[in-house]
């Protein structure tokens, strides 16, 4: 059977789960879209609990869960990218505390704080995934993690990386307990170069948002560290800022 009204309650309930964020936390799922985010989902063991796809666009494998097949008109309604490979599918959410995570003996991790912005998000979980980051931590966060846009800009990232939500005093004695360097991301006088800084131990980078930097909490808690320019402005976008840090980690691993 395939659905083609969009008063049918699958159709309903999948729109509600995509546009309305307390209804989707509330639910404790979440909404992949796209043939590669799917299996990246499912690779690292996300349980999937159902499928809406479209026949005439989808060129995969049909799922075993539960697959409700829907008409083109009805794909393109609730699919944010159109027609965009003709698959989404439904998951249940996973809750991970910070007390879980081991790090290595050289781990390097990213710390944001106060992130806002989905797409921001999703490009940072890009850069530390691609690069080998052990681990993302947003402090005082305003996003979720499960939200479409940041699984959609991250293409799906974030399912293989180890990500934390956690208050800023909670992240501190994490750090401290577990022995990181702490590099601040604070533009002052004291700030010194990213790249002489020692990534072959446990590092820990912090970066505040764009528009106002790390909170007084981080002031006098880590190394001041910048990214050196000679251009004429003083300042990158932050998931910029994150790809470049993650990237001098990564060489230095390599070295």
């Amino acid at each position: 059977m395939v659905i083609e009204s969009f008063q049918n309650e699958k159709i309903k309930y999948i729109t509600k789960l995509l546009t309305d964020n307390r209804f989707r936390k509330k639910s404790e799922v979440f909404v992949v879209e796209g043939q590669q985010e799917n299996e990246r989902a499912q690779k690292y063991s996300f349980e999937a609990l159902e499928f809406f796809l479209c026949e005439s666009i989808f060129k995969g494998e049909i799922p075993k869960q539960k697959t409700h097949f829907v008409s083109e008109k009805i794909y393109e309604k609730i699919a944010y990218r159109g027609t965009s490979e003709g698959i989404i599918g439904v998951y249940k959410t996973k809750e991970a505390s910070l007390n879980s995570f081991k790090p290595k003996e050289n781990s390097t991790i990213i710390i944001v704080e106060g992130v806002e912005k989905p797409g921001n998000l999703g490009a940072i979980l890009r850069s530390c995934e691609a690069f080998g980051i052990d681990a993302l931590i947003v402090a005082d966060g305003k996003t979720d993690f499960y939200n479409p846009n940041v699984i959609r800009s991250s293409v799906g990232c974030l399912f293989g990386m180890e990500i934390f939500q956690a208050e800023n005093n909670e992240v501190y004695e994490f750090l401290l307990k577990n022995s990181f360097s702490i590099y601040t991301t604070i533009m002052d006088e004291t700030a010194e170069d990213l790249f002489k800084r020692d990534f072959k131990k446990r590092s820990a980078v912090l970066f505040g948002t764009e528009h106002s930097g790390l909170s007084d909490f981080w002031y006098e808690k880590g190394q001041n560290t910048l990214i050196p320019m000679s251009g004429s402005i003083d300042s990158l976008n932050l998931s910029n800022a994150v790809a470049i840090t993650c990237y001098e980690s990564l060489k230095q691993k390599k070295q």
